[in-house]
């Protein structure tokens, strides 16, 4: 993928304004987690928008200084006012009072950018934050998976299949880990491409005499999983596993002209 070209599409900036669906946040994720390009495009995206938030708010500020003025008895132009010298005590101690107002004036301005400044400095690093606890929660859960994966590997019980590549996609291939006892798989399908925009890859367990198909679902978080390896329940009788691209959702029965991978357990 030319990350590059991705960040410049638009699409960062749909995810930080949550226009996107399910699918293409999990998407945006996965690639925040493996390129750091990504995840910085994400944060100057977020930051740049809380700045202009500030931003407009110090047009409302500018708005508030006209009120104050208008109030004082400023007019809207800058027309200089002229001061009579005959009574000196009296316009000494009205602009007094004049410039004590403007200096408070400017003094709640001053405040109210501030406020507006760390709030944005807040946001920021909430969002920073967020995104650091997410990573963090995430990296836990991949040390579970791989812990689990990492038994499964060493256990001597556990029914090793791999699965070819077919046909048109003779280059393709996959490899099931099978956990009788547990009633699961754990199948590794990194040698499968990313499926075309509105398919799915549908794991099949087979029975050979009569030629029998059940499905054990579809990978819907195939691109947005890196190491692509899937836990998938299977309390059947398998003979052989296969593995088809459908049209999103799965299908009733394989597509087998588009089967991508197929292995036979081999009798023990």
């Amino acid at each position: 993928m030319d990350i590059k070209a991705y960040i410049e599409s638009g699409i960062l900036e749909l995810y930080v304004a949550g226009s996107l669906s399910e699918k293409e946040n999990e998407e945006v994720y996965a690639l925040m987690q493996k390129h750091p390009e990504v995840l910085q495009e994400v944060l100057e995206i977020e930051a740049a928008i809380v700045k202009l938030t500030a931003s407009t708010s110090q047009r409302d500020n500018d708005h508030i200084l006209q009120r104050i003025k208008q109030s004082l008895g400023f007019g809207s132009n800058n027309d200089a006012k002229v001061i009579s010298i005959t009574k000196p005590k009296y316009n000494w101690i009205t602009y007094t009072g004049w410039a004590a107002s403007i200096l408070l004036g400017a003094g709640l301005l001053w405040t109210i950018n501030q406020n507006n400044t760390l709030q944005s400095d807040i946001q920021i690093a909430e969002t920073q934050q967020s995104l650091l606890e997410t990573q963090i929660a995430n990296s836990k859960n991949s040390l579970e998976e791989a812990n689990t994966l990492i038994t499964v590997l060493r256990d001597d019980n556990i029914t090793r299949i791999p699965l070819a590549g077919q046909g048109n996609f003779a280059s393709t291939y996959a490899k099931v880990y099978w956990d009788k006892k547990g009633d699961r798989i754990f199948l590794d399908a990194q040698g499968l491409p990313e499926p075309p925009e509105g398919k799915v890859y549908q794991v099949w367990s087979l029975t050979l005499t009569p030629l029998t198909p059940t499905s054990l679902g579809t990978i819907d978080s195939f691109t947005a999983d890196a190491n692509k390896i899937f836990e998938i329940q299977n309390a059947n009788q398998s003979e052989a596993f296969g593995i088809t691209l459908e049209p999103a959702g799965g299908s009733k029965s394989p597509t087998m002209d588009q089967l991508y991978t197929l292995g036979v357990v081999n009798a023990s």
